[in-house]
């Protein structure tokens, strides 16, 4: 089984579950604080990932780093997950968790890249566009990146949408070159 899917078999349940808790806001926190540990640090993924390190030991250094600072709840699902010798997925988990809150709720994350800072109404605007196309409430995150030029590349899910002028001209690029041949 693919380790996407087993990560949904997981997040899945945590959500009902810390939903049935009223706790759905907390757990999510925290998996957002779990990945901001996994970004932070290469040697806490590697960690993770390690088939030498016993995975009772990582199960420890995982209470270590997180007892405290996490809820019950999701420092019980980081034992299951050890018990279960999945830790090496528990970024994925956090992921899935993420998504599925987000699904539960309405939202839809979304990233844009523009080439300068995007002003309030440029953002209201993207927004809007977000919204046309999901349905749903957006999640925006911006990003600038010179490269593009101009214009703006819109990411959602495994949609893209490329509105930059590095975008246009590399399609017409592309235009050209197969017209020459």
């Amino acid at each position: 089984m693919s380790e996407s899917r087993i990560a949904k078999r997981y997040a899945t349940p945590l959500l009902k579950l810390a939903d049935e808790q009223k706790s759905v806001d907390i757990v999510k926190s925290d998996m957002e604080q779990f990945l901001a540990v996994c970004k932070g640090s290469m040697t806490f993924l590697k960690m993770l990932k390690s088939p030498v390190i016993p995975h009772l030991k990582k199960g420890e250094i995982l209470v270590k780093i997180f007892e405290g600072k996490v809820s019950k709840l999701t420092l019980a699902m980081f034992n299951l997950i050890v018990r279960k010798n999945r830790e090496k997925i528990l970024p994925q988990i956090a992921r899935e968790f993420i998504n599925a809150f987000n699904e539960a709720r309405g939202f839809q994350p979304a990233h844009v890249m523009t080439a300068v800072a995007l002003t309030t109404t440029l953002k209201s605007s993207v927004k809007e566009l977000v919204k046309n196309i999901s349905s749903k409430k957006p999640l925006l995150t911006a990003e600038v990146e010179k490269n593009i030029i101009g214009g703006y590349i819109l990411t959602m899910d495994d949609r893209q949408i490329d509105q930059s002028v590095k975008g246009a001209l590399n399609k017409l690029k592309l235009k050209f070159d197969q017209e020459s041949k």
